[in-house]
């Protein structure tokens, strides 16, 4: 039997975070809202070419392949667009195989607000004024980054997430000490003296939560069936180093992360792990780790926290 909604790994997304709808954009910015109606309605067979997100949201949604009674992962649309564009919208999820059959269609409406009433763990979008207000709002939610190259390999079924820690993961608090003093070791210091003290969550601690469930899952199967390979691979990849490793491991082992991969890059740019590990999308909170990496791969900024907060 399926889960209820209030059990799955829940995950929303606009309409432009999953297709390409710069044409349509285009056309409501340049002739407006009846013009871009015309076009979608003449248009509900042709589907959207893939976004930025496709690689991701079509691997989570595969992970119901494995778990084909529960059915344990949804993703839903909640959109600023109007009902006729939702038509063309659930027809390139078919064209495609997405099995993505609820959400909302609000006509110009902020769509965000209704994040909780869908237990969605993560909002994907390219608008960042409705990013900013979720995140302001306390909601877990992610400004899809344009991206110039975007592959996807069929043949590849393996879904590769990767997350920095602080602002993401967990809170601001460490971020918070280095900003103020622009320390590093004022900021070790003080993550030695509480190494022992979990952070509190931050936006995306429930996403990563329950991503490590199945990949514990996985891993099981892995080493009861030979030759069997994982559907998923979750990674932290931080700016930290030793010995603020040490809080970074606490705060992930007191949640159950205990499957995690985390790499530990010191002020190496994370571009030079992420383009071997390849993930299909990376969280950050700052702009600056995501620059170099939205070129290649898909990219998402959290802005939550000391770091944004400064910049706005």
């Amino acid at each position: 039997m399926a889960y209820p909604i209030e059990k799955k790994l829940v995950v929303a997304v606009s309409s432009s975070a999953v297709f390409d709808m710069a044409a349509a954009d285009a056309i409501y910015r340049k002739e407006g809202d009846d013009a871009y109606r015309k076009h979608q309605l003449e248009n509900l067979d042709i589907p959207f070419e893939k976004g930025v997100a496709f690689p991701f949201i079509k691997r989570l949604l595969g992970l119901n392949s494995a778990y084909t009674k529960e059915e344990p992962v949804e993703v839903i649309v909640l959109s600023r667009n109007d009902p006729d564009s939702g038509r063309r919208f659930f027809r390139s999820c078919q064209h495609y195989g997405l099995k993505i059959t609820r959400g909302a269609f609000l006509t110009g409406k902020t769509p965000f607000n209704y994040i909780p009433a869908f237990n969605a763990s993560l909002f994907l979008s390219a608008n960042k004024e409705d990013v900013t207000d979720a995140v302001n709002a306390g909601m877990p939610a992610g400004l899809v980054l344009p991206t110039s190259i975007k592959r996807d390999d069929d043949n590849d079924r393996e879904l590769r997430v990767a997350f920095d820690f602080d602002g993401v993961v967990a809170d601001d608090e460490a971020e918070t000490v280095y900003h103020e003093t622009q320390n590093l070791e004022l900021f070790h210091a003080a993550e030695l003296k509480k190494f022992r003290t979990p952070h509190n969550p931050g936006p995306l601690k429930d996403l990563i939560t329950k991503m490590a469930y199945f990949q514990k899952l996985e891993a099981k199967k892995a080493a009861q069936n030979l030759g069997y390979k994982p559907a998923l691979r979750v990674a932290i990849v931080t700016a930290r180093d030793y010995p603020s490793n040490e809080r970074l491991v606490t705060t992930l082992n007191s949640w159950g992360l205990t499957a995690i991969e985390a790499f530990f890059m010191g002020g190496i740019e994370k571009k030079r792990v992420l383009d071997v590990l390849k993930p299909h999308i990376f969280f950050d909170d700052q702009l600056q780790h995501l620059e170099p990496t939205a070129a290649t791969l898909p990219s998402v900024h959290i802005p939550f926290g000391v770091k944004n907060r400064a910049k706005s």
